[in-house]
């Protein structure tokens, strides 16, 4: 079987890489109706095509830090799929950054991109680079050296990173002002996720988690109900967890524990979103700072904040998070609705305990499309020399969210899955590719 054949080669041909294959097979094994309706899938080699990178840079980044010692990172920049415009993906400093990582989430980026119907193709990079504790200095020296390199490859109409973990305005700061300075040319759209004063866009920092949160609420209407008085976890403490937990709160539901990487904060009384803002974005403290403020709060440390009982789960921080029997402890613990905020939080095998539950399920490449959106809009900002405001940013935001959803019902709706939130992206996002790719021809 085609199907079959292509995910076979493209294990071959990655050893090694599991999370991009991983991320190839969930999206392929949604397929098969599609490629049984349209022949020209397989006749095209369509899938084979879109499984291979169109372009993966990897190099060298020396920087010296505080103390005077040469370090070297690795940086990554993978273009995965141009066919619906300029690759359009973030940029994540972590030390669990590898080709892999790079590589799936550039995978996962052709469909969430093609899902918000923007004009923007699928890419992602980043560096083994660990930005906390470092010295603004220090991380000044690292974004200089990683653009000296990546520069030759980006630009508004090739290739326009943005912010992911580990890069915020601050280090797209650092990242533009190298490219600013090597290419002799202040090309704002070159990079998203900019200060709002020099470029950036009104309602960035929010929009993923608040994307988020906009989809959690489609598919709650689609049941009649609401996220008024529910009570819900938020894994992670970074950005997109920050800005879920605030919307979240902001449409009447209580969020009662987010986590960082050794522990998570319960509040019974519901975490407050100020509080959290201020310790983890002007501070750059770690989340325990919250007990010191509101002692009937509780930090647990070395334990998974999926263990509070929950009606909602947002999964906001990394891959694979959420494994089989954190899956099997949230049904049991009553959690009626899973949203992903972060990309591929959730195992394949946790992913089969939600669907046999019936659990409303929101996946990465649907529901955290409104950070990337937004980011589309920023370029859009830049070319005409706009600003817009936070309210028009938001009321678009949520235009792109209702949208994905539409998308993704009508789609599993079509091939008999009616509700299959999954199905419905993947197909709904491959689509869109694929007319793209058939009428650019072979290339």
């Amino acid at each position: 079987m085609y199907l079959d054949d292509v995910i076979t080669r493209v294990k071959a041909r990655n050893p090694g890489q599991d999370l991009f294959i991983q991320a190839v097979e969930e999206v392929l094994e949604s397929l098969a109706p599609v490629i049984k309706e349209h022949p020209s899938i397989e006749k095209l080699n369509l899938l084979e095509r879109l499984t291979e990178p169109e372009r993966q840079v990897l190099f060298r980044v020396a920087w010296v830090d505080d103390n005077g010692d040469v370090q070297v990172n690795r940086g990554f920049r993978v273009g995965f799929n141009s066919g619906l415009g300029p690759y359009k993906g973030g940029l994540r400093f972590h030390p669990s950054v590898t080709l892999s990582v790079i590589k799936f989430l550039a995978f996962e980026q052709i469909f969430k991109n093609s899902l918000t119907g923007l004009l923007i193709g699928g890419g992602k990079g980043g560096s083994d680079f660990d930005p906390r504790g470092r010295s603004d200095g220090e991380v000044m020296r690292f974004c200089q050296s990683f653009m000296s390199e990546l520069f030759r490859h980006i630009g508004d109409q090739t290739d326009v990173p943005a912010g992911d973990i580990g890069v915020g305005s601050r280090e797209i700061g650092y990242l533009f002002g190298m490219y600013k300075k090597l290419t002799n040319r202040y090309e704002l759209g070159t990079l998203t996720g900019k200060g709002t004063d020099w470029g950036g866009s009104h309602g960035r920092t929010e929009a993923t988690g608040f994307g988020c949160v906009y989809f959690a609420r489609e598919m709650l209407a689609m049941k009649e109900e609401s996220l008024e008085g529910k009570v819900c976890v938020v894994s992670g403490s970074g950005n997109v967890a920050l800005y879920a937990i605030r919307k979240i709160i902001d449409l009447g539901g209580r969020v009662v524990a987010c986590s960082q990487s050794d522990g998570f904060l319960f509040d019974p009384n519901g975490l407050d979103f100020d509080a959290l803002r201020m310790i983890k974005e002007v501070e750059r403290e770690r989340l325990q700072k919250y007990v010191d403020l509101y002692p009937r709060a509780e930090f647990r440390a070395g334990e998974k904040v999926w263990d509070v009982v929950c009606d909602a789960a947002f999964p906001c921080a990394t891959q694979n998070e959420i494994m089989k029997e954190d899956a099997e402890l949230l049904v049991e613990n009553g959690c009626r609705l899973v949203c992903e905020g972060a990309n591929m939080p959730t195992h394949p095998e946790a992913l089969k305990v939600f669907q046999k539950a019936g659990v409303l399920f929101g996946p990465g490449k649907a529901a955290n499309a409104g950070g990337v959106a937004v980011s589309a809009m920023e370029m859009q900002q830049n070319a005409g020399w706009q600003s817009w405001s936070f309210d028009e940013v938001d009321k678009e935001l949520r235009r792109v969210m209702h949208g994905i959803h539409d998308t993704c019902l009508k789609h599993s709706a079509y091939f008999g899955r009616e509700g299959d939130y999954v199905m419905g992206a993947n197909i709904g996002g491959f689509l869109r590719v694929a007319e793209a790719m058939k009428a650019m021809g072979v290339l």
